[in-house]
């Protein structure tokens, strides 16, 4: 018996009848193409700006619905297009807690004021962030509690719903991306090397280009870890400051006479709080104070060794020379500075000044 599989010819009928299905099938296929096609066709900007909205208001819920632990960022100033990602990727917000404030705020009563929201804030999310964390919540560090609540139509709508979070938020006001989950986030208030501080009235605003108009240039971060072990009284980490501050002004300006250029080294002084929440990262850092010392003056360009000179405006001072303006209100709650010093030119090492506190909204 052969193996061949035993082999059928085809009759004529049978052949007819596969190509009329195979006919068919490609039919189908055409027609449904051909509707697809005229369907897009149709289809207005009215209909994609609805889906737009549409899709817009489901991520907004989906974020307003998200656990802790959830991250979540946003582009528009008043985060209507808020949205969640992953807490490794550039996000505003880690949510931490949700609590429902109905029983201090019924269903008739007024939409709080901005004031009040930072007070709710402090009261019913400080708590939750310390326990989310783990670990102490750096009063100073840069790191600060922050809710996302609901809009006017929504609270008119009955939503007492807030989500209590942890965010970045610069001393202007500008809140920053963060890139790592919040229990992984060294809390020290510092910023990286070459960033440079704007100026707002005579105290510290959000970061700019060093060639803009600024208050302080970020010059090197430092560990107080590495020299104590213990919480260091704020004298002897002024000493050992001026120290190290010195030789990185030294390498990142290329030697360059600071007090020449009427610019002054600065630095921060950690508090005990911060320490015992694991901030002991310092900023070494340069800037200008008024002739008055009511303020920081401003200044324009960079004192790195490789940037350019700063470009000439008669409309604002270079390196530390003109009119800082209005004078602007710093609120407490930033770090600590310990002084600083000018060039070999100043009153010899170790004679500081005290600068301007940078300023700190966790609201």
């Amino acid at each position: 018996m052969s193996d061949e599989p035993e082999r059928f010819p085809l009759t004529r009928s049978t052949l007819r009848a596969r190509v009329l299905m195979v006919g068919v099938f490609v039919g189908a296929l055409v027609a449904m193409s051909l509707s697809w096609v005229f369907s897009w066709g149709l289809e207005t900007p009215e209909d994609r700006a609805r889906q737009a909205q549409e899709l817009a208001v489901a991520r907004r819920e989906a974020a307003f619905s998200s656990p802790p632990g959830s991250c979540l960022t946003w582009d528009k100033a008043d985060a209507s297009d808020v949205r969640k990602v992953s807490c490794t990727t550039e996000h505003l917000f880690e949510v931490v807690g949700v609590v429902n404030i109905s029983d201090e705020y019924p269903r008739n009563a007024r939409h709080p004021d901005e004031q009040t929201w930072r007070t709710i804030a402090q009261q019913r999310c400080g708590q939750s962030a310390g326990e989310y964390l783990k670990k102490p919540l750096d009063p100073f560090g840069k790191l600060t509690v922050g809710v996302l609540r609901p809009d006017r139509q929504q609270w008119a709508q009955g939503d007492r719903k807030l989500h209590c979070g942890l965010q970045w938020v610069a001393p202007g006001g500008e809140m920053q991306p963060l890139t790592q989950p919040a229990a992984e986030i060294n809390q020290s208030n510092v910023w990286e090397p070459g960033t440079c501080l704007g100026l707002v009235g005579k105290t510290v605003g959000d970061p700019v280009p060093c060639s803009q108009e600024h208050s302080y240039e970020i010059i090197g971060l430092v560990d107080l870890a590495e020299e104590f072990e213990g919480f260091p009284p704020p004298d002897k980490q002024k000493t050992w400051l001026d120290r190290r501050c010195s030789a990185i002004a030294k390498r990142y300006t290329g030697g360059a006479d600071l007090g020449k250029q009427g610019l002054i080294l600065s630095w921060d002084v950690r508090e005990r709080p911060s320490w015992k929440a694991g901030s002991t990262l310092v900023n070494c850092k340069v800037a200008a104070t008024l002739e008055d010392k009511s303020g920081l003056a401003p200044v324009r360009g960079s004192v790195h060794k490789d940037a350019a000179p700063p470009e000439k405006d008669s409309g604002a001072g270079d390196r530390g020379n003109g009119d800082a303006g209005d004078n602007g209100d710093s609120q407490d709650g930033g770090d600590r500075n310990g002084g600083g010093r000018g060039g070999e030119n100043q009153n010899g090492p170790g004679q500081g000044e005290q600068l301007p506190q940078q300023n700190q909204d966790g609201g």
